[in-house]
């Protein structure tokens, strides 16, 4: 039976793989022997943790001759700066880097909120600044509330320009954020029962959607509109814009009447009361748990899952009135995430699941211990040749993923998309995208768009040095299963690691590696070292690019 009794025993190497892999976007191997000692309850207990940002804020370090700098951190109007485009990349490129330097499941929790609420960052999010202040929206409620993030989220100038919300108004009513805030991003469709007739809704709840929308507008400078909670600026209300007539919805909502208002604060609470009615509706935590499971669990479930996992964690959210954390701790320490809870540890939740670009990128670079530019040492590195030119314009594009612009406002595929799921990140279109990635970070250069320097690179032979012990090290075999048990979600058998050994031993036997590694160790010269690394190479790719590291 599927379980959500917590799992009391401690970890072990095979779950805190899981649960680190599950939870957050990078690991290495010191946090897997730490977490292997942990039981669930005090893993995620460490994991929680609101971690401070190690960048605070973006910067762009061109032009060269006098660069913009942190130009979020102004009060100019956004739309003064210069080419948009590369700046919101290294809004991306600021929000990468704080998630490759946290081991809390904020950035994590935070990535789930963008697939929930979605915008494009090029493609119709407006200037570069409100993209910032959207991800950090984002990451704000990432340990927080869902429910006051729905509220916020209305007010956001990112979202009023990418639904074009900021264009709706008393006259000319537009329902497209309406729409998508009641199909996608709030209690969803339900299944059709009649013309214009959701389960959940109805056209006419759109409309009367739009009408509460109505006069919220975007705020083109960043000093006239303060959320005095998160500390970021915000949309505003244009009174005459808004529609003061009362709101009736259908009997999806029980016929509720919700009171036109004419001032500021009238018009918020109006929303207020407009969310509270949605939130309020059971189907709105089951979508959100729903989600939720599918997103750190696994894509498709039974009956038995929705009774006794899905059910259970809905009425948990109500009960804690949509604070995301006591859902997400049920679920990440249950028996069941674990495999355990049905009595059988070999089924499909750990695993089962494809890694994104995203999660496959920072999980790479984290677990080789990849030096990456220093975005304060180094900016035009990290921003520019790194990041812009290598994982945004390159590697996520190559492996099927348009980081923080997803083809819709329904998000990426591999979240909704039935009945691929995340299978959809590996497909013919998306693997040598994805297999450029480790072969770019050894070589030290773009192995998609060739000949440009990456300005980082992953010696194998001392991650080798660091990661294996001595004994281990030197014994193929050893070194295999010893790294296999780092990146795999499960252990290999003979076959496999006999398979992967072939790559240390160019058709020879096992002292052929033993030899060029001891005498590597012996001389720590830069001939030895070459051999040794050539050979390593061709074996950390092999291991990376086979399926078992391409799964979760």
């Amino acid at each position: 039976m599927a379980s959500l009794n917590c799992l009391k025993e401690t970890l072990g190497l095979r779950k805190a793989k899981h649960l680190l892999r599950r939870a957050t976007f990078s690991y290495t191997k010191e946090q897997l022997d730490l977490f292997a000692s942990l039981t669930a309850a005090q893993a995620f207990e460490d994991l929680s943790k609101n971690t401070v940002d190690a960048l605070q804020a973006p910067f762009d370090p061109q032009p060269i001759e006098n660069p913009d700098g942190f130009w979020t951190l102004t009060s100019k109007d956004p739309n003064s700066f210069n080419s948009q485009g590369r700046k919101r990349s290294h809004v991306a490129a600021w929000w990468f880097y704080n998630a490759l330097k946290s081991n809390s499941i904020k950035h994590k929790l935070s990535f789930f909120l963008h697939t929930s609420f979605t915008v494009g960052k090029d493609s119709g999010v407006g200037a570069a600044t409100f993209f910032y202040d959207h991800l950090r929206l984002l990451d704000f409620y990432a340990l927080g509330n869902i429910k006051t993030l729905a509220t916020k989220i209305t007010l956001d100038n990112g979202m009023l320009d990418y639904l074009d919300n900021t264009q709706n108004n008393k006259k000319n009513p537009n329902e497209n954020y309406a729409r998508e805030y009641l199909e996608l991003f709030t209690i969803l469709k339900g299944q059709q029962i009649g013309e214009d007739n959701y389960t959940n809704y109805t056209e006419v709840d759109i409309q009367q959607a739009a009408k509460v929308f109505s006069g919220f507008k975007k705020q083109k400078d960043r000093a006239g509109n303060i959320d005095p909670e998160t500390n970021i600026p915000t949309g505003f209300i244009e009174i005459e814009q808004h529609d003061t007539n009362d709101k009736t919805f259908s009997s999806a909502f029980a016929n509720t009447t919700i009171k036109g208002r004419s001032t500021a604060d009238g018009i918020m609470q109006e929303l207020q009361d407009f969310v509270d009615m949605i939130f309020v509706q059971p189907e709105t935590a089951k979508a959100y748990v729903r989600k939720l499971y599918r997103f750190f669990v696994q894509s498709k479930w039974n009956d038995t899952v929705e009774q006794d996992i899905i059910t259970p964690l809905a009425q948990l959210l109500i009960t804690n009135n949509y604070d995301i954390l006591p859902v997400v701790k049920t679920l990440l320490c249950s028996e069941h995430f674990f495999d355990v809870g049905d009595g059988n540890e070999t089924d499909n939740i750990i695993g089962g699941i494809i890694k994104s670009p995203l999660q496959l990128a920072l999980e790479t670079i984290t677990i080789f211990n990849v030096e990456i530019p220093s975005p304060t040492e180094n900016p035009d590195w990290y921003y520019t040749r790194f990041f812009q030119r290598f994982l945004h314009n390159a590697y996520f594009r190559a492996a099927g993923m348009t980081l923080f612009d997803p083809d819709s406002v329904a998000g990426y595929p591999a979240y909704y998309q039935e009945p691929n799921f995340d299978q959809i990140w590996f497909s013919s279109n998306t693997l040598i995208g994805r297999y450029k990635l480790i072969e770019s970070l050894i070589l030290g250069r773009n192995a998609i768009n060739p000949n440009s320097r990456i300005y980082t690179l992953l010696d194998t032979v001392v991650y080798v040095e660091n990661n294996v012990e001595a004994d281990l090290a030197k014994n193929p075999n050893t070194l295999v299963n010893t790294i296999a048990h780092l990146l795999y979600p499960e252990a290999i058998d003979t076959d496999r690691a006999n398979y992967f050994k072939q790559f240390l031993l160019e058709d020879s036997d096992d002292f052929y590696w033993t030899g060029i590694w001891l005498q590597y160790i012996n001389t720590k010269d830069d001939v030895d070292k070459l051999t040794v690394k050539t050979r390593l190479d061709a074996l950390i790719k092999a291991m990376v690019n086979a399926a078992e590291f391409q799964l979760m």
